[in-house]
């Protein structure tokens, strides 16, 4: 049993330092060196301080601010918490679910008549997606143009120019990068104010 045992222990030791420490550090060191910003989270900078990730969504409840697609987690967009997160077609929850959300929407924004963007009342996979499609982004202008003071082709105008074509033009769907709005819709705030 001796002679099993050791051999066994010794490659599990060194398979351990090789899987466990080596390629870990090897694989975190070169992604560090050839893309040192999506290695350490895409992270979004503003003013020197970190305001976000490219990669997470974040909660905007503010009516100044377009909103992104529903987080499951507590706290939402709580990347520990990320996994499957939407109900079943025929679950009778998912009714009740996005009906609350329709109607919240409904509610922060009466004058918005049009049908509701699915994105807005439904989770994606893992309950983090930064994005929303054009049709959810375009949906939020009128309010966010009111709440800001701002004309709404200013508003339609930053939602453009954050709109991403499907990738490799086939592969997904248009999407909005819902910070990069934010971030852009304060920037024309402050530029509203100094002139």
């Amino acid at each position: 049993m001796r002679s099993t045992l050791l051999p066994a222990l010794r490659l599990l030791a060194v398979l351990t330092l090789l899987t466990g420490v080596v390629y870990p550090l090897a694989t975190t060191g070169a992604a560090s060196l050839l893309f040192p910003r999506r290695a350490h989270g895409s992270l979004v900078a503003r003013d020197g301080h970190v305001v976000g990730s490219e990669l997470v969504g974040q909660a905007f409840r503010d009516p100044r601010y377009l909103w992104g697609r529903p987080a499951t987690s507590t706290p939402p967009y709580d990347g520990r918490a990320s996994g499957g997160s939407n109900l079943g077609p025929s679950n009778p929850a998912l009714a009740v679910a996005v009906a609350a959300r329709v109607a919240a929407l409904r509610a922060a924004d009466p004058d918005a008549t049009g049908p509701v963007p699915v994105d807005l009342v439904t989770a994606s996979a893992s309950g983090l997606d930064p994005h929303v499609s054009p049709e959810a982004a375009r949906y939020q202008a009128a309010r966010i143009a009111r709440a800001r003071g701002m004309p709404v082709a200013q508003v339609l105008s930053v939602i453009d120019a954050h709109t991403a074509p499907r990738t490799f033009g086939l592969l997904g769907e248009p999407r909005v990068h819902v910070l990069g709005v934010n971030l852009a819709l304060d920037a024309a705030a402050r530029d509203n104010r100094t002139r």
